[in-house]
């Protein structure tokens, strides 16, 4: 009745670069361009342009994302976003607002999310993203002197006079 689990746990697996937020896009942030690569990005802030990632995109409650195409491997919406969406998974919060129609193979949505424009199930979804760029041997080299060299902080300059020496000074 009260056997101990026997059962070896699980280990963790590693997550991949593309199931984790690698880029974020502040609350303070406005920014007009495009978005490009592999790696998972969470916008807070306002985008504007295109985006076309093979990895994860996160529009926070925050985030106000305007463009023409959005396509990412996933898309979790929580804020607001103006245009069409191809995904193989998208997923719109409670606070999250989408102005768009909508290509994907999974869709989820939780009460009081919101939809203006029509969904599309596919069984396969081709978001014709270029192949990932693979870093050159010296790129990698490079990265991992940068990760390795220690950050070096300078000492504070000594501070001038505290206000109870000045207040001393004024008594003499």
């Amino acid at each position: 009745m009260f056997k101990r689990n026997t059962t070896p746990a699980e280990t963790a697996q590693p997550v991949q670069a593309v199931e984790r937020i690698t880029s974020v896009l502040g609350s303070g942030v406005i920014w007009h361009g495009s978005i490009n690569g592999s790696g998972g990005v969470r916008i807070e802030g306002a985008f504007e342009g295109e985006i076309a990632l093979r990895g994860m995109l996160v529009v926070g409650e925050t985030g106000r994302v305007t463009c023409q195409n959005v396509r990412a491997n996933t898309v979790i919406v929580a804020g607001a976003v103006r245009g069409n969406i191809t995904t193989q998974k998208l997923e719109i919060r409670a606070t999250g607002r989408v102005w768009g129609d909508v290509v994907t193979t999974a869709f989820v949505t939780e009460e009081g999310a919101f939809l203006r424009g029509q969904i599309r199930m596919e069984e396969s979804v081709d978001l014709n993203l270029e192949p990932a760029p693979e870093a050159t041997p010296s790129e990698a080299a490079q990265a991992e002197v940068i990760a390795q060299t220690p950050i070096q902080i300078p000492e504070p300059a000594p501070a001038v006079e505290t206000t109870q020496k000045l207040m001393r000074k004024k008594k003499a």
